[in-house]
Order: structure tokens, then sequence, then C-alpha cells
């Protein structure tokens, strides 16, 4: 399959879908079910028809080590979440008022350590952002932004923090950076980033760091 066109809308065209939610259920098939604390929406959409990614930054009110950062929508698992989609879509709804219909998951991304517990990246697609209405939650969502995905795909937008281990002296581990947008998307935000964009455009991104969990690309 060629690579899906960005300027065309490949990103989200209904086969480049298939092919995404046929890998993620592969992935999700191939893998132990692990007990997941938290879990986050990745909220692809349309801008004016440009394919986008959906971000939010995190309410200073809410205090804490993320407070003020670039995030997805999510947060912890509730007792009556029945899995890591669930609480996805719940704290989407909590955060910016927006009910995610669940045919719109794609599925999920494989999951990341934070802070010593574990977080499910659930990838969905909104549709065009123009549909929809956002109401933010104030006491958690400062802003909402989008970035779209060929901006996050360009090398000049693309960079990396290195990480030197605590004991050798040298770098120990390198995560992405994604610049030049109205806020700089870092931290567990651009590992996932990185992980979406090399699920949607597997031709045209290769990714360079080392995901918390996984050997180092050879």
């Amino acid at each position: 399959m060629s690579d899906p066109d960005p300027g065309g809308g490949g990103f989200l065209s209904p086969s480049n879908e298939q092919r995404c939610r046929a890998r993620l259920a592969a992935a999700a098939g191939r893998s132990r079910a692990a007990a997941v604390a938290a879990a986050v929406l990745v909220p692809l959409c349309s801008v004016r028809g440009r394919p986008a990614l959906l971000f939010t930054l995190r309410s200073r009110r809410l205090g804490g080590p993320h407070s003020g950062d670039v995030s997805f929508p999510g947060g912890r698992r509730d007792p009556a979440d029945t899995d890591a989609v669930a609480t996805a879509l719940r704290e989407t709804r909590e955060e910016l008022g927006l009910e995610v219909r669940a045919a719109s998951v794609w599925g999920q991304l494989r999951t990341l350590p934070d802070r010593g517990q574990l977080v499910a990246p659930v990838v969905a697609n909104l549709g065009p952002l123009e549909d929809l209405t956002l109401t933010p939650n104030p006491d958690e969502v400062e802003e909402v932004f989008t970035l779209p995905l060929d901006h996050l795909l360009r090398e000049d937008n693309q960079g990396y923090t290195h990480f030197r281990a605590a004991a050798a002296g040298r770098y120990g581990y390198t995560l992405p950076v994604f610049l030049h947008g109205p806020h700089r998307v870092w931290g567990l935000t651009a590992i996932v980033t990185e992980l979406l964009l090399e699920l949607l455009a597997p031709g045209r991104y290769r990714r360079k760091t080392h995901v918390p969990g996984r050997s180092p690309p050879a």
C-alpha cells in the first residue's frame, strides 16, 4: 500500500483506517492483557479538511507534576470503567464535554509506563472539528489546540531530548519533542504522538527514540 497523502486527507481515509485498525488488533492479540491505571484518548480529527491531532493544555489549577503540560484527554481509571476505552471516553466527556462514540475508536496503542503506573493510549477519529462542540472544563483544561499531521511529520518540527544514565555518565535514553506549534509537545504525550505517527505513516515516519519498556531500534 502506498503512503497516505497528508494533503489529500489520506491518513484518515477508510483504507488507512482499516489498515491501522488491523495492526492495532493484531498487536493487542499478541500482547498479554495488562492492568492499566489510566488511559488517554488520542484524538485524530480534521481541520478544514486537513488531518490533525487534538491536544489539550492541562489547567494549572490541577497542581501536580503534569500541571500546565500539553496532554491528551485522559486520567485515572474509575472502578466503574469496564476497560481502558471506557476510561478514555469518560475522561474525554468530563474534560471536553464531548461524547465520542465507541465506533470511532480504532484501537489501543501499546501501554506505556508513567510514574510507576501503566497508561493506555486509545486512538479515535473525532471527524471534522468544525462539526464538534467542545466545552472544556476550566478546572481541568486550560486550552485546546490542534496540530496538522503534516506539521508533526516534518523533520524540522521534530526534536529529541537526551537523558544520561544515572550511574554510567552517558546517554541512557532519548525522548521525542515536537516543536514550532502553539506549545511544545514533550513527555508522555510526545511518546504517544510518535507511536501514532509510526502507525499512521510507516513509510514516512520511523521512530528514532527509545520508548521506555522496549529495546532501542537497531
